[in-house]
C-alpha cells in the first residue's frame, strides 16, 4: 500500500439527501421613512442556533435545521445611548435532511450538528446576503461560523442535552 492511499481520510457516514429553505422572512418596520432619516450604518446583530430532529424512529434519518436572524438597528444616537429603531430584520430556517451511515455512536452528535450546519452554512450565508441586498440594504456577507465551539457551547450550558442528538 502507498502512503498516498494511507493519508486518505475515511469518507464521512453522512448523505446529505436534500436541503431547503424551511422559513424566510424579511421586513422593515418602519418602510420607506427609514431610507430618508437613516444617517449612518446600523449596526447588526446575528443569531444563530441548529437543531436537529430524527425523521424516521427506524432508520438513522434526521432533518437539521440552521437559524440565523439578523437585525439591524440605527446606531445609537449618543455613545452608550440606547439603540435606534430597527431598520430591517431577517430570519431564516435552512434545513437539511440527511441520512447517517452506521456512524460510531459518539460521532452522530458531532456529525449532525458541527459538520452538516458547516456544510449547509454557505447556502444560508447566500440567501442572506441576497435578502439584505434585495431589499434594499448593504448585504449582509456573515463571517464563517466556528460550528465546533457552538456546539462545545451549547454542550456547556445543557450538559443533560449531551449526546442526545
Amino acid at each position: 500500500m502507498s502512503d498516498t492511499a494511507q493519508s486518505v481520510p475515511p469518507a464521512l457516514p453522512l448523505a446529505i439527501n436534500l436541503q431547503y429553505t424551511r422559513d424566510l422572512s424579511f421586513e422593515v418596520p418602519v418602510g420607506a421613512e427609514i431610507f430618508a432619516t437613516l444617517r449612518a450604518q446600523p449596526q447588526i446583530s446575528v443569531n444563530i442556533d441548529v437543531q436537529t430532529s430524527r425523521l424516521q424512529s427506524d432508520q438513522m434519518v434526521y432533518e437539521v435545521t440552521l437559524s440565523i436572524k439578523a437585525e439591524a438597528k440605527e446606531a445609537p444616537e449618543t455613545e452608550n445611548g440606547p439603540a435606534g429603531r430597527t431598520v430591517f430584520l431577517t430570519e431564516l430556517v435552512y434545513a437539511a435532511v440527511v441520512t447517517l451511515s452506521n456512524p460510531p455512536p459518539e460521532l452522530i452528535e458531532p456529525i449532525l450538528l458541527v459538520e452538516v450546519p458547516r456544510l449547509i452554512f454557505p447556502y444560508a450565508r447566500n440567501i442572506i446576503s441576497d435578502v439584505t441586498r434585495d431589499g434594499g440594504f448593504p448585504p449582509i456577507v456573515l463571517q464563517p461560523i466556528d460550528f465546533v465551539a457552538l456546539w462545545q457551547a451549547r454542550r456547556a450550558e445543557f450538559p443533560e442535552a449531551a449526546g442526545h442528538a
